[in-house]
């Protein structure tokens, strides 16, 4: 084949993606009516509900999006997969840190919703896995103690080297979210009484209200993804940011736990290592080929984004995407 061929190929298989993504788009936003925003905060609340966006990014550099792609949201729980792949990281270096990482949270669905205390008193402090907030609490826990004293920049920094941009700080959510974390603040409490959560309760909230007001739009947050999808390496900049197996496992606790209590159904409908977080995104890690991330603000009741859901069902169907 040709120089001139392969162009051509790649072209009409770009155009190919961007109306499919048109077509995805159209079928999903009419779903968004049937969810609920999330209203624990005032500006989760007031998000405009008809906001929409879906993004591709290959492992090339190209970027397919439809709709408000370039709009910054909060990324809420989706940034306990960058934490948690920080603190592997750390543990990757620090034998000690891999022993008490492992130890000390679960790599189990949790079958309850993403705050729940019932489960944490039943099995001693001892959260089923990073992606419920008792899971990140510890993880930031952990990261309090190895991050040489900002654990907030370190995540940060992180973040944006996965960008490759600048990522900004909803500060409204910032401001909010430490004013109205009191079941956090309690499963810290009750983790702290079983002994499994060993720095100051606020310094640990405080670096988990802050990830979690982290603003990135859904064109930065597909091409974050995108190491995940390709053994751990950011095809950007052929950095490593994680080793290949422990990429792998990420990408299983995503499939697994990282859609609340409904991964299950997630695996069904879409069979994508997945997370998402209440602001109405989600990240999905396509093995080998893309990073893509989808934003509607009405969530389900089991606080996914309700149209986001059907997007990333309705692309993995249509490109035979699913890891099954």
């Amino acid at each position: 084949m040709t120089a001139t061929d392969t162009s051509s190929d790649s072209s009409s298989s770009s155009s190919g993606l961007d109306e499919l993504l048109r077509e995805i788009a159209d079928i999903a936003r009419p779903k968004a009516r049937e969810g609920e925003v999330a209203d624990y905060i005032p500006s989760l609340r007031d998000e405009d509900p008809d906001r929409f966006a879906l993004a591709v990014a290959e492992m090339d550099g190209a970027e397919h999006v439809v709709g408000d792609a370039d709009q910054p949201f909060p990324i809420q729980s989706i940034s306990k997969v960058f934490a948690l792949i920080l603190a592997m990281q750390k543990a990757d270096v620090d034998g000690g840190v891999k022993q008490q990482l492992w130890n000390r949270v679960g790599v189990e669905p949790s079958g309850d919703p993403f705050n729940s205390l019932v489960q944490l008193e039943h099995e001693q402090g001892v959260p089923r896995n990073p992606m419920i907030n008792a899971g990140a609490l510890i993880i930031d826990d952990i990261l309090v103690d190895h991050c040489g004293g900002d654990p907030r920049r370190t995540l940060h920094d992180l973040i944006e080297e996965v960008v490759g941009e600048e990522v900004g700080v909803d500060r409204a959510v910032l401001d909010a979210e430490g004013n109205s974390g009191f079941r956090n603040r309690a499963m810290a409490s009750l983790m702290y009484a079983f002994g499994n959560l060993r720095n100051p309760i606020d310094d640990v909230l405080d670096l988990y209200v802050y990830q979690c007001s982290l603003a990135l739009t859904a064109r930065q947050l597909a091409r974050a993804t995108r190491f995940l999808a390709n053994d751990g390496v950011d095809p950007a900049t052929g950095k490593r940011i994680l080793r290949e197996p422990l990429a792998r496992r990420v990408n299983a606790i995503m499939l697994t736990c990282g859609t609340y209590d409904a991964a299950g159904e997630f695996a069904f409908d879409v069979g994508l290592p997945c997370k998402s977080g209440v602001a109405g995104a989600i990240m999905a890690s396509v093995p080998t080929r893309y990073g893509v991330a989808v934003w509607s603000p009405p969530l389900d009741s089991s606080g996914n984004s309700r149209a986001g859901k059907v997007a990333l069902h309705e692309l993995a169907e249509r490109a035979d995407l699913s890891i099954f």
